[in-house]
């Protein structure tokens, strides 16, 4: 019997030190590990949510950028010809070159669309007046008016020949006139 108890007196306490490393192994270590990488997860969710405060924070700065760009785009879109097709804003191009061309006291006598061009994200759409003016002031009105107005247009082309060179008063003037539109 005392054998068994002289085992007996160093298993128990070997089996207890066993089973101390035991749970230190599986359950405090894991239990520290488990806490690190808690504490990493909530470091990382609190550098996430402050920065969404911060870009929240800046909001109103997006907000009013943003507007500022609408604003511009909007003046923009004013110097375009309008059109829901090409056609159409080559012949409303065509309407308002041939109105300013009356206004000023001259008659058109032809008016041809060229086909358009690619320029980035807009179209040049180009047409070409002949026509005849009564004197040359009124060829200066209305190159000033084509080149000042809104929606923007350009000469690209500018003939003028004296109608009769006797009376040289009337002019023959062939206009080649462009304007941007959108891309359709």
């Amino acid at each position: 019997m005392a054998k068994k108890s002289n085992i007996l007196a160093i298993a128990i306490p070997l089996i207890l030190v066993l089973l101390g490393f035991v749970a230190y192994d599986y359950g405090y270590l894991r239990l520290q590990a488990e806490m690190n990488s808690m504490r990493e997860m909530e470091r990382l969710k609190t550098r996430t949510l402050s920065q969404y405060v911060t870009l929240i924070a800046e909001k109103p700065q997006f907000e009013n950028k943003l507007a500022s760009i609408k604003e511009k785009r909007k003046a923009d879109q004013l110097k375009l010809i309008e059109g829901k097709t090409l056609s159409l804003a080559a012949a409303t191009l065509q309407e308002n070159v041939k109105a300013i061309i009356t206004g000023r006291g001259g008659t058109v006598s032809s008016e041809r669309v060229e086909k358009p061009e690619d320029l980035g994200s807009f179209k040049v759409i180009t047409i070409a007046i002949d026509s005849v003016l009564p004197d040359m002031r009124a060829l200066t009105e209305i190159l000033y008016t084509i080149e000042t107005r809104t929606p923007s247009l350009y000469v690209n082309e500018l003939d003028t020949r004296v109608r009769n060179l006797r009376e040289p008063r009337e002019l023959m003037v062939k206009l080649k006139i462009s304007a941007l539109t959108t891309r359709e």
